[in-house]
C-alpha cells in the first residue's frame, strides 16, 4: 500500500481543489494532509473515522477537517459487495481541499475575517455541522466543483463565513485531540485494523484476531492501538457497536434485542450499559425520544 501520509507536491497542486465524487464506495485510507477538508456527503452510509472520534454518516453529512487531522469514511460494507447492481448503492461527495492562505498569507488574521479564522482553528479537532446547516447550504456547496476556478474562490469563501455564523448547538467537535503526534507511525498497519474492525464489527471479534490482522502481539498491538486512537480497543470495538446500533434504533423498528445481537453484543445486559455510557440514555429512552 502507498504512503497514507498524502502529501501536497503529489496530490495537491492548488490551494483549492473542489470535486464531486461518484463511485460505488468510499475507498479512501486512514489519512491526513496539510490541507483543510470539507467534506459533503450526498448519498452513502457508513461510519466515520475523524481524530479518535467514531459516528455513523448519512446522507447530508458535512464534515470540516482541519490541517493533519487524521480521517477515513468507511461506507457499509454491503457497498463493497460486487453482486449489488452498479448503480444501487453509489456514494456522491462534494470534497473541498485548500490551504489556509488559498486567499494569501494571513488573509485570515484580519479583524473582518476573526469568525472564520475561529472557525479554521477549531476544525483542528473535526466540526460536524447539524442538518439544518446542512440543508441551508446544500446548493451553494453543490455548485461549487462547476464553477469557474475565480468564483470556486469567492463561493468557498461564503461558505466559510456560512459555517462560522453557526451556533454551538449545531455544531459538534468531533475529536477529543487534534491526533497529530501518533499517526506517522505504521499508517498502513491502523487503516488495515479500522477498516478489519469497521467490515466485521457485528462477529465475534476478540483482541487476538486483531492483533493477528495488525501482525503484532496482542501486547505491542494494544499499545500500539491506544497510542493510534487515543483508545482502548474494546473502547472502540464497544463504540462503533454503540453507534451501529442508534443507526438502527433510528431506521428499522425491529426489537431492542435484535440490535443487540446484530451490533456483536451476545448480552442485552452488557448492551444496554454500554449504549448508556456512551449515548446517556438507554436504547428504549433514546428510541422513544427520536421518533
Amino acid at each position: 500500500m502507498k504512503n497514507l501520509i498524502k502529501e501536497a507536491s503529489t496530490i495537491f497542486v492548488k490551494k483549492v481543489n473542489i470535486e464531486m465524487r461518484v463511485v460505488p464506495s468510499f475507498n479512501v485510507a486512514w489519512h491526513f494532509h496539510e490541507e483543510f477538508e470539507l467534506v459533503y456527503v450526498t448519498k452513502s452510509n457508513g461510519m466515520r473515522f475523524v481524530g479518535d472520534s467514531v459516528s455513523p454518516f448519512y446522507p447530508g453529512d458535512l464534515v470540516l477537517v482541519g490541517a493533519n487531522l487524521p480521517h477515513l469514511w468507511r461506507s457499509d460494507s454491503f457497498y463493497y459487495n460486487e453482486g449489488n447492481p452498479e448503480n444501487s448503492k453509489r456514494v456522491k461527495t462534494i470534497v473541498t481541499k485548500f490551504t489556509e492562505d488559498f486567499l494569501g498569507i494571513n488573509f485570515f488574521e484580519a479583524p473582518e475575517f476573526q469568525k472564520i479564522n475561529k472557525l479554521l482553528k477549531a476544525s483542528k479537532y473535526g466540526l460536524f455541522f447539524g442538518e439544518e446547516v446542512s440543508i441551508d447550504l446544500h446548493d451553494l456547496i453543490v455548485s461549487l466543483p462547476s464553477l469557474p476556478k475565480t468564483e470556486q474562490y469567492i463561493k468557498l469563501l461564503e461558505v466559510l463565513y456560512q459555517l462560522s455564523l453557526v451556533k454551538e448547538k449545531d455544531r459538534l467537535v468531533l475529536s477529543s485531540s487534534n491526533m497529530r503526534q501518533s499517526t506517522k507511525e505504521s499508517p498502513e498497519r491502523i487503516d488495515t485494523v479500522l477498516r478489519y474492525i469497521s467490515d466485521n464489527y457485528s462477529s465475534k471479534m476478540n483482541l487476538s484476531d486483531v492483533a493477528d490482522v495488525a501482525c503484532m502481539t496482542t501486547n505491542s498491538f494494544c499499545r500500539f492501538f491506544k497510542k493510534t486512537t487515543n483508545k482502548s480497543f474494546t473502547q472502540f470495538l464497544n463504540e462503533i457497536r454503540i453507534r451501529n446500533a442508534s443507526r438502527i434504533l433510528i431506521q428499522q423498528k425491529i426489537p431492542i434485542s435484535e440490535v443487540c445481537y446484530s451490533v456483536g453484543f451476545n448480552s442485552i445486559t452488557n448492551f444496554n450499559k454500554q449504549f448508556k455510557l456512551l449515548v446517556g440514555s438507554t436504547p428504549k429512552k433514546f428510541r422513544e425520544d427520536i421518533l
